[in-house]
């Protein structure tokens, strides 16, 4: 049940797309819809199971920037069901944008059961609150409405510094196959890829409060 976190797409207005994104076509599939809009955060995808921890590769090498996320997996993991996941982004190193008040190193935005199936949004948060987790912030929730949705991007990010878009999701429960109709995404233009990847520069950790 090991799985590797899928690409998602970007929404037809982002403006950080590249030629090699894939793209939505339409946003048709979130018409009528309850979505959640959270921040993207600028850090490493990580997915944690009941005995396992990876980044977005399944056989991830260690690095010290994934030390505080393992012990976290360490303290929390028996209190995982068998065979489910919980995603996230491990905020512990700087990346491109450097967070001056993280709640916390590790915010959730996926919780998947046995199935292969991401919980609803509201279960998510019920999961996140019995193990002490944080989720990423949440900026929109109600019916797709794409120009509340696009005035979510307020260029300063919730955890200070700036912000490099956010991700909709639908509210509801969905499948893994139905990734792609269920989880898009805005990033800004230019958003500033480090030259040299930071796994090979020291590690600046961001701000915790």
């Amino acid at each position: 049940m090991r799985k590797k976190y899928p690409r998602t797409y970007h929404l037809p207005w982002s403006s950080g797309k590249t030629a090699d994104d894939k793209v939505l076509k339409n946003t048709s599939h979130f018409h009528g819809e309850e979505v959640i809009v959270t921040e993207k955060m600028d850090g490493e995808n990580t997915t944690i199971y009941q005995d396992y921890i990876h980044a977005r590769s399944i056989d991830s090498k260690d690095h010290p920037s994934r030390h505080w996320v393992k012990m976290l997996q360490a303290n929390i993991g028996y209190q995982i069901p068998e065979k489910w996941r919980i995603c996230g982004e491990n905020l512990f190193a700087t990346h491109s944008i450097h967070y001056s008040s993280l709640q916390s190193y590790f915010c959730v935005f996926s919780i998947w059961n046995e199935k292969n199936e991401c919980l609803s949004w509201d279960e998510t948060v019920e999961w996140c609150a019995l193990l002490q987790l944080q989720t990423v912030p949440v900026l929109y929730q109600g019916i797709y409405d794409e120009d509340k949705i696009q005035s979510c991007y307020t260029k300063t990010s919730l955890y200070g510094g700036e912000q490099e878009g956010y991700v909709v999701r639908k509210a509801s429960s969905f499948h893994y196959d139905n990734f792609k109709n269920s989880v898009a995404k805005f990033v800004r233009k230019n958003h500033v890829q480090t030259d040299e990847h930071w796994m090979n520069k020291s590690i600046t950790p961001n701000g915790i409060v």
